[in-house]
């Protein structure tokens, strides 16, 4: 499985020719990212008796943090899956008509899923930006500036995310599903956007 490869084998598959993995499986691998430096904060909060007054909430932080790190490693892998299901469906043969409509419905579908993989994705990385938050207002400061990779990582996986929600959507007949996905997708950006410079700032201020 992808997410047990180590970071070597991953990275030299990334770069190869190979189509999988790609630049949606780097997004989810970004949003882990985050979430796994939100938790490392919280772990470097929880038990310190400077932070006591903190530590129910750190300790909450870090049970949603590692949550979301687990979905997203496992979105790494969905992404490859997706991916050769699409792929799958354009290889399907097109010399009748009948065969035809069968591969146009099947690419249909496929590019359906392609479209909802990432869109989880970008779900989970603004999860991580808003639970990175926490870590960044009330985390231990020795190891503050982790909880701002944190949020940058994430939003790195989300905007990254967000581009293959576009490429697939753009293909998509049934323009309702198209257009209801990316609504809800500028939504989680715009919000993200502001949360993403807010956390990073409240980050710099305590260096």
């Amino acid at each position: 499985m992808v997410k047990n490869q180590s970071i070597q084998e991953f990275l030299d598959q990334l770069a190869s020719s190979a189509p999988t993995p790609g630049g949606g499986g780097a997004a989810a691998l970004l949003g882990a990212i985050g979430a796994a430096l939100t938790s490392m904060v919280c772990n470097l909060t929880v038990d310190k008796e400077k932070y006591q007054d903190v530590e129910e909430e750190m300790k909450s932080t870090l049970r949603t943090a590692e949550d979301l790190r687990a979905s997203l490693t496992d979105m790494i892998a969905a992404d490859v899956e997706v991916f050769d299901r699409l792929m799958g469906s354009y290889g399907l043969p097109k010399g009748t008509d009948e065969e035809k409509t069968v591969r146009s419905e099947a690419i249909q579908v496929a590019l359906r899923e392609a479209t909802d993989v990432p869109l989880n994705c970008a779900r989970a990385c603004a999860e991580v930006i808003s639970v990175s938050r926490s870590a960044a207002e009330k985390g231990n400061v020795n190891v503050i500036s982790d909880a701002g990779v944190s949020v940058m990582a994430a939003y790195g996986g989300l905007k990254s995310a967000a581009l293959n929600v576009y490429i697939n959507a753009g293909s998509i007949k049934d323009k309702a599903f198209s257009e209801e996905r990316l609504a809800e997708l500028e939504k989680i950006m715009a919000t993200a956007d502001k949360d993403t410079n807010d956390i990073y700032e409240i980050v710099k201020s305590k260096l």
